[in-house]
């Protein structure tokens, strides 16, 4: 197997991250001058070219409050960080997701998942995301950015109407006040680093 960047291990230690999942990847690529290598390893792996354009546009030009990451070991897994839009209940808080293109993207949309714990309606507790365009709403002309800027959409307005997590929609629904209070216990509890 061929290493994704020729690094030292103290540069690589600099550089690196690790996910919970103990996944090592590259957390500022643009940053580096590893993204020509990077870009070129991307082209060696025999990915698609949409994947490889898309990889290099999110890295070249991140939205605000999200950053996706390719995994170093697999270049269609990607470390997704969303800051939780501000004044919602997840302000201030810092969620990782996973994201994983098929090998029929993008005829078929990614799967994504959140990692960390989110008290939200159209999230269940193993992180799966109720949003059409992940299901049936899916075009191949949508792409991640998309997917993230909804995703970052559904934290601002949850749907209790279209719920995931039945029982975190009741609760909605019932007394909205409770819902919010609890989404931000979550946040607090789960999604803000701790000194």
């Amino acid at each position: 197997k061929v290493p994704l960047i020729t690094l030292s291990i103290s540069t690589y230690n600099l550089l690196a991250a690790v996910t919970d999942k103990g996944r090592p990847y590259l957390p500022s690529l643009s940053s580096t001058h590893h993204l020509p290598t990077f870009i070129s390893r991307m082209s060696s792996n025999g990915l698609p070219r949409r994947i490889i354009k898309e990889t290099q546009r999110l890295i070249a030009e991140p939205v605000a409050g999200i950053s996706a990451t390719p995994y170093a070991d697999n270049l269609r897994y990607f470390a997704v960080a969303i800051e939780g839009p501000s004044e919602t209940p997840y302000e201030n808080g810092i969620f990782q997701l996973e994201l994983f293109l098929p090998s029929d993207y993008p005829m078929t949309p990614p799967k994504v998942r959140f990692l960390t714990k989110i008290y939200h309606p159209n999230v269940d507790k193993l992180g799966r995301i109720c949003l059409d365009i992940l299901k049936d709403k899916w075009s191949p002309a949508l792409q991640i950015r998309t997917v993230l800027l909804s995703i970052q959409a559904l934290m601002s307005a949850p749907n209790p109407d279209d719920p995931l997590d039945t029982g975190v929609a009741e609760v909605w629904k019932k007394n909205e006040a409770k819902a919010i209070q609890t989404a931000r216990e979550f946040t607090q509890n789960f999604a803000t680093k701790k000194d």
